[in-house]
Parts: structure tokens; C-alpha cells; sequence
């Protein structure tokens, strides 16, 4: 159980729920007008948005899922928890919503779960928005990542010592302030308990390194189609001090998609919204302004 009291004065959101079969797919939906789509990562959930979500909401619809295994979201342990079965879960709920007209808004898995559901669906995606991340192939890996890849070691590091989490919130923000002991509490909440981790673990084993792993093929179609979505407006905002999505990536970004307005911000680790949100916020709003949709 969330105890969700420890954090919701930071989290004023009353999460809604898609079943899928017997499992609970939790999402926000605050707001109204033009859907922003916003697809975390790893070890993260709707709660890296929230921020995002307050700013946004009075003008746009913010539809913000947390994966199976992550947030409120049922955590099985016995699941296909593969970059394949998260797409699929996000095609359902956007079905189930009829969204179309998508901004989609993208980081860490983010970027592959949502690109892989835009190379799905290219006529729903009006504009991209794109946080530390990475939507094809590569071979950078940073060793404690791939670490928590190795068999034996990795499961126990993650389930019973909640590594993962705890690694993360020490590196993934350049400024560590940030994280208040409420703050820490809304990361850590939803991965209390050994089974409740499986998904973080499951994440990290779906990393495409290679072509034996289940996500390789879906990347490499991925990036083989990322050209299709050159002529959707595309904003990208870097943390510059990113251990894991470092400048090899953004430059990956820029050269598939040399018209993207960039902002690097140097003072801004990995999770670049809980670094800067008071900065991103302004300059999503202008970018979705400076590109309105055509119906």
C-alpha cells in the first residue's frame, strides 16, 4: 500500500485507473484542451511530473500514465514486462481516451514507450516534447546500470535493497536540495516492498544492448522510422549533467532532428524537470504556442 499521505500535499491528484484483464492501469487526466502526453521512465512515475502537471493543466489536457510495475499502477511479478507490452498498454489507454492531436512528452523509457507508440500511430503525433532520453540504438551504458543488469547480483541489489531508487535520487539531480524528504518519500513510496520492485528490475533487463534482449527489435524499428516525425515540431531540454543519457544522446537527437528547438541546461542532471521546472515550464508553453495545431 502507497502511503500516499507523506507526499500529497506535493501530488494534488486523484489518479483514475484502466483495467487491463485483472491489472490496474493508473493515470492522471488534469486539465483540459490539447492532450500533453507525458511518459516517465525508470525508477520514476507520474509523480516526476507533477510539477509539470500544475503549470500546464489550466490550458492543456495532462494525461500522464504510471507503467504496469510503476506509481499506482498494479505491480505483478510475474509479467511481460517488455518495451512491447508497455506500448501496447499505452496504445489501450489512448483508444480508451480518444486522444488524438498528441503532444507526446518523453523521458528516460519514455522516449522508446512513447516513439514506439508514434511509429504505431504517426497521424495521432502533433508535437514532441523530449527530456534525457533515447529512442534507438546505442552502446553507452554507464557500469552501474549495467551493474544491476548482471544476473544474481542485479536481482538482489534491486528487490531486497532498492538500489535502483536509492541510486537514482542520489545522482539524477544536479541539484539534491531539491529533494526534500517529501520529495524522496513520492519517489521511494511506490517501491516499498521486494515485489513491489519487479518492474525496476524488468526495465533494466529490457535495455537493448543487444539483439538477444526482447527490446532490440522494437528500438531498431523505432529508429529505422524516427524520420517520419521531421516534420512535427520538436523541443528538447537536456540536462547536461545526465550520468546515464549524457551528450552522445543529445547529439543523436539533434542529428535526426536538426530543426528542434534545444535547450541545454547546465545545471540540470537526469531528472532535468525536478532541476529546472520553473524554466521548462515557460518554454513549453511558448513552443506549443509558436506551433498550434492544424485540424
Amino acid at each position: 500500500m502507497i502511503r500516499f499521505q507523506e507526499f500529497e500535499e506535493l501530488y494534488p491528484y486523484k489518479a483514475r485507473s484502466l483495467e487491463l484483464g485483472a491489472l490496474s492501469y493508473s493515470f492522471l487526466d488534469e486539465g483540459q484542451g490539447e492532450p500533453l502526453l507525458m511518459l516517465h521512465g525508470n525508477p520514476t512515475w507520474s509523480f516526476y511530473y507533477r510539477n509539470l502537471v500544475l503549470g500546464l493543466k489550466d490550458k492543456y489536457r495532462c494525461v500522464v500514465p504510471d507503467h504496469i510495475g510503476c506509481g499506482f499502477s498494479s505491480k505483478p511479478f510475474n509479467y511481460n514486462y517488455t518495451l512491447s507490452q508497455h506500448i501496447d498498454n499505452l496504445e489501450a489507454l489512448v483508444e480508451s481516451l480518444n486522444l488524438k492531436n498528441i503532444t507526446l512528452v518523453l523521458h528516460d523509457w519514455g522516449g522508446a514507450i512513447g516513439m514506439g507508440f508514434a511509429v504505431r500511430h504517426p497521424e495521432k503525433i502533433a508535437r514532441i516534447v523530449v527530456f534525457n532520453t533515447a529512442a534507438f540504438l546505442s552502446d553507452h551504458i554507464p557500469a552501474s546500470i549495467n551493474f544491476c543488469r548482471r544476473p544474481v547480483l542485479g536481482p538482489i541489489a534491486i528487490l531486497l535493497f532498492n538500489a535502483f531508487v536509492r541510486g537514482a535520487l542520489w545522482r539524477a539531480c544536479a541539484h539534491p536540495e531539491r529533494l526534500t524528504r517529501k520529495v524522496r518519500e513520492g519517489y521511494f513510496a511506490p517501491y516499498n516492498t521486494y515485489a513491489n520492485r519487479m518492474g525496476i528490475l524488468r526495465f533494466i533487463q529490457d535495455i537493448p544492448m543487444h539483439s538477444g534482449v526482447p527490446s532490440y527489435s522494437v528500438v531498431k524499428k523505432i529508429e529505422e522510422n524516427l524520420q517520419t516525425f521531421r516534420d512535427r515540431p520538436m523541443m528538447i531540454v537536456w540536462g547536461k549533467q545526465d550520468f546515464c543519457f549524457n551528450d552522445h544522446f543529445l547529439n543523436r537527437w539533434k542529428e535526426y532532428f536538426p530543426e528542434a528547438e534545444v535547450h541545454e541546461v547546465e545545471d540540470a542532471g537526469h531528472f532535468v524537470v525536478e532541476d529546472a521546472y520553473e524554466r521548462i515550464i515557460p518554454w513549453m508553453r511558448e513552443f506549443l504556442q509558436k506551433h498550434p495545431l492544424t485540424y
